[in-house]
C-alpha cells in the first residue's frame, strides 16, 4: 500500500464530491471520486483503496448495497454519509459492516477526524495483542474457515453469519481468554467510538451466542464478565 492514503469519495451529489474530494486532496491524501454504484465498481476493478466516503442515500444501488458488495470483497473501511439522522439507519448501516456514520450536512474538519482516526485504528490503545492464525479454525464443536466466512458443526452442517456476527466472532478467536471492554469490541468490530451504540456489542453478543452456544442463557464459549466485558473460553486450534 503506498504511504499516502486513497480514498474513494462516492456520492451523487457533485457539489459534495468536489468539496469533500479537494478538501482531501489538500489534507494530503490520494482521492478518487465516483458518483453511484456503477461507478464505484469501476474503480474497485482497478484495486482496493484504503477507505471509502459512501453516501448512502444515491439513485440505482444505494450505499447499503455497495457495502454488502464490498464487503463480499475485502475489509476496506467505510464511512458512510447520510442525510437521515434515525438511530435504525446508523445501526443498519454499522451491522452491515460500516466504520463509521456521519449525517449530513456535516464540517469537512469533522469528516477529517473521522478518516484519520478510522485509518489509525489496526488496533485499538489497550486492546490485547491478536494471535496470528491460519484461516481455518477450530474451537468447542465448531469450525470456522475465515477466508470463506463460513462457519460449521462437527457435523459439516454451515451456520449463517451476518457481517457483524463474523467480525466478532473473529475478534473473539483472535483473542482467546482475554476478557474485552464493550469500548474495545466495538473499535476492533465496527471501529468507532462507542456512543451512542454502546450496547450494540450486547445485542451482537446474543445473536452470536445463539448461533454457537448449546444453551444461549447459560453460555460456556462467550462468557459475560459484569462490569468488565466478554471473553472466549475454548481453546482455539488449527485443524
Amino acid at each position: 500500500m503506498d504511504s499516502v492514503a486513497h480514498i474513494i469519495v462516492v456520492d451523487d451529489h457533485q457539489d459534495i464530491r468536489d468539496l469533500v474530494g479537494n478538501y482531501l486532496e489538500q489534507q494530503g491524501y490520494r482521492v478518487s471520486v465516483a458518483e453511484n454504484g456503477g461507478a464505484l465498481r469501476r474503480l474497485l476493478e482497478r484495486g482496493l483503496p484504503d477507505l471509502i466516503v459512501l453516501d448512502i442515500m444515491m439513485p440505482g444501488d444505494d450505499g447499503l448495497t455497495m457495502c454488502r458488495e464490498i464487503r463480499a470483497i475485502g475489509e476496506t473501511p467505510i464511512i458512510f454519509l447520510t442525510a437521515r439522522a434515525e438511530e435504525t439507519d446508523r445501526v443498519i448501516g454499522l451491522e452491515l459492516g460500516a466504520d463509521d456514520y456521519l449525517t449530513k450536512p456535516f464540517s469537512s474538519r469533522e469528516l477529517l477526524a473521522r478518516i484519520k482516526a478510522v485509518l489509525r485504528r489496526a488496533r485499538p490503545t489497550g486492546a490485547p495483542r491478536a494471535v496470528r492464525r491460519p484461516s481455518t479454525l477450530r474451537f468447542d464443536r465448531w469450525t470456522l474457515d475465515v477466508s470463506r466466512r463460513e462457519l460449521q458443526d462437527e457435523d459439516g452442517v454451515g451456520v449463517p453469519l451476518s457481517t457483524a456476527e463474523f467480525r466478532l466472532l473473529k475478534v473473539f478467536v483472535d483473542h482467546p481468554g482475554a476478557v474485552l471492554t464493550r469500548d474495545q469490541l466495538l473499535d476492533l468490530t465496527v471501529g468507532r467510538e462507542a456512543e451512542p451504540f454502546d450496547r450494540a456489542i450486547d445485542n451482537q453478543v446474543s445473536r452470536l451466542r445463539k448461533k454457537v452456544e448449546s444453551d444461549p442463557k447459560n453460555p460456556t464459549i462467550i462468557l459475560t464478565h459484569w462490569g468488565g466485558g466478554y471473553s472466549f473460553v475454548p481453546e482455539v486450534i488449527a485443524p
